[in-house]
């Protein structure tokens, strides 16, 4: 079930080494279940307890530390082998007692690595205040160290298998798209859009199906287009709706994400104006991406090309994306923002949101791109404009 060979994972492990030397840290405690899958493989819906990988520094392997009926998923999913899978009764399991970090305090011990330098991702999803907690006072030797992104940042450049992975995902999200926009329309219920572009999503294409996205679709409508992060209801969509539909395609994990606007009926000026001034400032910032700019340069190419137009976006413009888990595509890495002195580089991915949300509105057209030798590869293809039902119908 790997979906990588096993050397790029063992590469992908040095490279975190190397990381882990210059920063002083002998022993890395990694909870992100996207950083615990780059570097094993280890692929299952059990980040809703708690579980790790240990990567020492002079251990070949990783150790996966886990809930005991999760162990099997180690096996099925990981690179790894039965000594560097230990599983945890499941009496530590949202017990008032004990807690699965005591567990990790006494395998360290065990290992006698419980007066190394030890980092942990204060600030993943998954690390709880109880977990630190638990180690402190389990690990009195120790020096813990905050390395929260560590792996993530050696996951910024993708390899091969993994654009293709990411180009998979694309396909995806254009079917997904699709779906939203050939259902949208005066009378239809919100959640039924939804299912439609869920089962596209799972459903995938004839030549491969899809995964769940990290995220779920969102459909913010009417004058709720102003919030962006909003999912559906059950209402049904009326003459004059604006309708952002955001989404991802997932392969393997790996995501693509989408942003379009659809508009129920006729637009409004003000949609059609703003619309017009988001998709040349997209066209004018894709052209101009290339290896070398930095982050802080994309972001100040769109300003300078909606300087005249009166409308400013005051969030970042985009991010890096790629392999991730609930709740979020995102790397956590790179963003396109101000004072982010990231050098984009070949086989870098990120998401281009130019979203503008007004007090009443709010529009989304976005692009997903991989960062080439020569400048940057869309990797969807879907109309870039306003969306018009029932005057569109997409394949």
């Amino acid at each position: 079930m790997l979906s990588f060979n096993i050397m790029e994972y063992k590469e992908r492990l040095e490279k975190t080494k190397q990381r882990m030397v210059a920063e002083g840290i002998d022993v890395l405690l990694v909870t992100d279940p996207a950083n615990m899958s780059y570097l094993t493989g280890y692929n299952a819906w059990s980040f809703y307890v708690h579980q790790l990988l240990a990567v020492i520094i002079d251990e070949e392997q990783p150790f996966w530390i886990g809930r005991g009926q999760d162990a099997s998923a180690a096996k099925h999913t990981s690179w790894l082998d039965e000594a560097h899978i230990i599983p945890y009764d499941d009496d530590y399991v949202q017990s008032t007692i004990k807690h699965p970090m005591d567990f990790v305090c006494d395998f360290l011990k065990e290992k006698k690595q419980d007066k190394r330098t030890i980092g942990v991702e204060m600030d993943a999803y998954y690390f709880t205040a109880r977990n630190y907690v638990q180690l402190t006072s389990g690990l009195p030797d120790a020096t813990l160290k905050d390395t929260t992104n560590l792996v993530n940042w050696v996951r910024i450049i993708k390899s091969d298998q993994e654009i293709e992975y990411i180009k998979r995902a694309a396909k995806i999200a254009e079917k997904a798209m699709g779906a939203a926009v050939n259902s949208i329309n005066e009378g239809v219920r919100q959640c039924d859009v939804v299912a439609s572009i869920s089962h596209a999503q799972i459903s995938g294409t004839e030549d491969f199906g899809g995964d769940y996205p990290s995220i779920v679709p969102l459909l913010p409508t009417g004058e709720k287009t102003s919030a962006c992060h909003l999912t559906w209801t059950d209402e049904t969509f009326k003459e004059g709706d604006p309708v952002i539909v955001e989404l991802a395609g997932c392969y393997k994990r790996y995501h693509s994400p989408l942003a379009r606007t659809v508009v129920v009926g006729k637009p409004t000026d003000q949609l059609q104006y703003i619309a017009a001034v988001v998709v040349e400032g997209l066209n004018s910032v894709l052209d101009a991406i290339k290896p070398g700019i930095t982050c802080e340069e994309v972001e100040l190419l769109w300003r300078k090309s909606i300087e005249t137009s009166g409308i400013k976006k005051e969030s970042r413009l985009g991010y890096s994306i790629g392999l991730n888990y609930p709740p979020d595509w995102g790397e956590h890495t790179a963003s396109l923002r101000p004072s982010d002195y990231t050098i984009l580089k070949p086989n870098m991915t990120f998401h281009l949101i130019p979203g503008i949300w007004l007090d009443h509105v709010g529009i989304e057209i976005s692009e997903s791109f991989r960062v080439t030798e020569n400048g940057c590869e869309v990797l969807a293809d879907f109309p870039r404009e306003l969306l018009i039902q029932p005057n569109i119908r997409l394949a």
